[in-house]
């Protein structure tokens, strides 16, 4: 930091000093400082309280504790000239013991601090004032948890710590730098954000979020994968002492697990979803007018195939390869185990019919169809 002398148009520079070489102390200056100067860390914020260790089962002390102008609790460390080493593990302790705070504990932990400061102000007011509310009923608070560091000087392993948080866990931290200077007699104070650096803070909350977003997708993907695996290898076993359809084919991981029908292109599947469960029979020959032949040569034994089966779907969409023939129930959910003996019984009773209905015609099918290419 420079001072400018207009004058004979030269700077000189402001020496800057420890905390400990200037006496200052973290409790008696530093917090002292923050806590009267709500605008200091660029925002709004009330300050609720300080040296705060209402936390049940823990002696744990948090130096100051603040709402923002969404409701959010705000937790703030002060380590003066060092910021040690465990200040993320301490800080991350805090916001926890935080989240199970009430809005009515809030409330009271607010107006303990305003009688402490013998401020005959009520708390439910002055809440309702900051966050622009008219009456404390409307009043949401602590949503989340937010994190802010003071120190003059950051460990690694704690800059390190905290950019991990911010990039993998969308964790609302912020790092302050304060500096003191000395001039003469004066003494200035810089107050600094350099994590995440202000002008990139969206971009890696954009960044945090969007990579907290497809690790969830990918968890959910992979949790959907270990269910059906398991539901596929519940299902096998059980059909498999009913029939042998399926006796070569193990469980995977999809919504869907097929075998052959006799006739190339055709299979019969078995499928299931979050709203359904089914059989079905696919043709997908890969070449539009064999798929036709043999869709319309088993729509000729429709009635004969439905005698047996009971009704089916016949469902040819203009564009899609694959026909599908399909007998399906609904209102029941892969994801609910309690759905899964109803699910599997239809399944199984629906395979059983189907199989034996569909083999015959495609037989005779198979034969047409040798013809048909020939032509």
């Amino acid at each position: 930091m420079f001072v400018v002398d207009k004058k004979e148009n030269r700077i000189t520079k402001i020496q800057s000093h420890s905390f400990s070489e200037l006496g200052f102390r973290e409790r008696e200056h530093l917090q002292e400082w923050l806590e009267n100067h709500p605008d200091a860390f660029g925002e709004e914020l009330l300050f609720i309280q300080k040296e705060f260790d209402g936390f049940d089962d823990t002696r744990e002390r948090l130096d100051l504790l603040a709402i923002d102008k969404i409701g959010n609790l705000v937790v703030i460390e002060n380590k003066l000239d060092d910021s040690g080493r465990d200040v993320t593990w301490q800080a991350q302790k805090y916001a926890a013991y935080c989240s199970t705070l009430s809005k009515q504990q809030i409330k009271n932990i607010y107006q303990q601090y305003l009688n402490k400061k013998q401020d005959k102000q009520d708390s439910e007011t002055l809440i309702c004032e900051f966050l622009e509310k008219e009456d404390f009923s409307e009043v949401q608070l602590n949503e989340t948890q937010r994190i802010i560091f003071v120190a003059a000087n950051y460990r690694k392993e704690v800059t390190s710590t905290v950019l991990w948080l911010l990039n993998n866990y969308n964790l609302q931290i912020q790092c302050f730098k304060v500096t003191p200077y000395k001039l003469d007699e004066q003494i200035f104070l810089n107050i600094e954000q350099i994590i995440p650096v202000k002008e990139a803070a969206d971009y890696i909350i954009k960044m945090a979020e969007k990579k907290q977003e497809e690790q969830q997708a990918k968890n959910e993907l992979e949790n959907r994968h270990k269910i059906r695996l398991e539901f596929w290898k519940i299902l096998l076993q059980k059909f498999n002492e009913r029939s042998d359809l399926f006796a070569n084919i193990s469980p995977i991981k999809e919504s869907w697990i097929g075998t052959g029908a006799g006739l190339s292109g055709v299979g019969f599947y078995f499928s299931i979803t979050n709203k359904y469960a089914g059989t079905q029979v696919d043709v997908n020959r890969g070449i539009v007018e064999e798929n036709q032949f043999v869709y319309k040569k088993l729509l000729e034994y429709k009635e004969e195939i439905e005698a047996i089966t009971g009704k089916l779907n016949w469902e040819q969409v203009e564009g899609r390869k694959t026909i599908k023939i399909k007998q399906r129930i609904y209102d029941v959910n892969l994801y609910n185990k309690d759905d899964w003996n109803k699910m599997m019984e239809f399944m199984m009773e629906s395979m059983l019919k189907i199989e034996p209905a569909f083999r015959k015609p495609l037989q005779k099918i198979n034969q047409e169809l040798k013809a048909f290419k020939n032509q």
